[in-house]
């Protein structure tokens, strides 16, 4: 069994490429199978002996997926808070599952352990580095967005309408595949940067200010 532990860019036509490495712990297996079948671009370049010993990834495996490679291409500035860990955070009804769980496990990223919460109340947001909003709090996102202020805390979700209300990076769904918006603007103002590389393939990139009267 294998898992991916590089994402770097082939070209600036083909988008990305995994690169795949052994490892030993059984239990990521249903992340395995979401890694095995994703990249940033939504293309995939394996053996079809190895695709076809896995089952089709659901869209919250690929989308766990997903956070965990935004982490590798999303620039923070420096932060007192979680020196020894790197903290993904879940918002509302959990949709993962433990499909998070199991892509972040054994994970590090600038020698910070990657550990995944779930939390009740936007004020639990300070200690994480990426908050994704599920869509059991579509109602209030608008709210729970002015609360985060200028945090340095990047903001992703699949409720509609979130890169125009103020969300840095929006799931979407086209031609059957994941893929996600960014909103520029709402990043810079949080002082992340974003890869040239990520936002290549980006479906849509939005440079303005987030426009004030939206609703999700």
């Amino acid at each position: 069994m294998e898992k991916l532990r590089e994402l770097r860019p082939l070209n600036p036509f083909s988008g990305f490429v995994l690169f795949l490495t052994p490892l030993r712990l059984e239990k990521v297996r249903r992340a395995k199978i979401a890694l095995l079948a994703l990249n940033l671009a939504g293309y995939v370049i394996l053996s079809p002996s190895v695709f076809a010993q896995q089952p089709k990834p659901q869209e919250y495996q690929i989308k766990a997926v997903y956070l965990y490679n935004f982490s590798k291409f999303v620039q923070w500035p420096p932060r007192e808070e979680n020196k020894d860990s790197f903290v993904i955070c879940v918002l509302g009804h959990d949709p993962f599952g433990a499909a998070l769980d199991d892509v972040l496990v054994g994970e590090k990223i600038e020698q910070k352990t990657m550990v995944a919460r779930r939390i009740t109340d936007v004020q639990e947001a300070a200690k994480c580095q990426i908050l994704f909003i599920a869509t059991s709090e579509a109602a209030r996102a608008k709210q729970i967005l002015s609360s985060l202020g200028k945090n340095s805390i990047l903001t992703v979700s699949d409720i509609a309408n979130f890169s125009l209300i103020g969300g840095m990076i929006q799931f979407v769904i086209q031609d059957s595949k994941v893929r996600f918006e960014v909103n520029l603007s709402a990043a810079d103002k949080a002082g992340l940067t974003f890869s040239s590389q990520l936002l290549k393939v980006a479906s849509a990139v939005k440079k303005d200010s987030p426009a004030e009267n939206a609703t999700p």
